[in-house]
């Protein structure tokens, strides 16, 4: 049964084990883990390699299954849920940015933004009417049919944030998002998420840079598993405030 979407992410008691082959424990990547992320909120998640940052966005994103607990996203349990209904609920309600933009060469950029959409069936006409719409929400309105290798790094991103866009995604994941990019273009990429957060988008940052947390309004520290810390980062809203 759905949960009251209070949250667009709820989180309860959350563990993710990976096991030997023989059975045995080979890590406890994640011990009980406990978060609400209200709608509107832009949360920055950090910690040091092997804290189970990588793992507990790979469950927020239904990329992988918790051990046990539960986990709400935009008022769904997802965490007992079929292999295609996860997939399905994936699609529709998460959208993904990551540091390589593993954007299509051969495709256009209208044509990568409407990717998403093809496995959601939508029609043809819909489908390039939500990707010029969101290709405009990122200033790109004006290079639809240049092919990725004509785009700068910055634009290329730009794309790659256009098309998890296009879903209209519940909450939309970024991880190291400026990784491959020189600090201006990074800057301009940054301040583009903090104009989507303004518009009232939910965003998850994953990030190891405390100068990228700071434009978070909530930073949130996993260490050895846990949350070691969950604070106020630098940017904060009236509405969103988680409690």
């Amino acid at each position: 049964m759905d949960h009251a979407p209070q949250h667009a992410a709820s989180l309860r008691g959350l563990t993710k084990t990976y096991f030997r082959p023989d059975g045995s424990v080979l890590v406890e990547a994640l011990k009980g883990v406990d978060l609400d992320i209200p709608y509107g909120q832009y949360m920055a998640i950090m910690g040091f390699s092997g804290s189970g940052k990588s793992t507990l966005m790979n469950l927020l994103g239904c990329l992988d299954r918790p051990t046990s607990g539960a986990y709400y996203l935009d008022g769904i349990d997802v965490a007992t849920l079929p292999d295609d209904e996860l997939s399905a609920v994936r699609g529709r309600r998460i959208g993904f940015v990551f540091q390589a933009f593993n954007l299509i060469s051969e495709l256009t950029v209208v044509e990568n933004v409407e990717v998403p959409l093809f496995y959601q069936r939508l029609p043809a006409p819909e489908r390039r009417a939500r990707a010029v719409e969101s290709l405009q929400r990122v200033g790109l309105g004006d290079r639809l049919g240049h092919r990725p290798s004509q785009l700068s790094g910055g634009q290329q991103q730009r794309v790659a944030i256009a098309r998890a866009l296009v879903t209209h995604p519940a909450i939309l994941m970024a991880d190291e998002p400026t990784g491959n990019l020189d600090t201006a273009t990074g800057e301009s990429i940054l301040a583009l998420f903090g104009a989507l957060h303004e518009q009232g988008l939910t965003l998850i940052m994953v990030t190891h840079d405390e100068r990228i947390a700071g434009r978070c309004e909530r930073v949130v520290r996993l260490c050895d598993g846990a949350i070691e810390s969950d604070r106020a980062g630098g940017r904060l809203r009236a509405v969103g405030s988680h409690s």
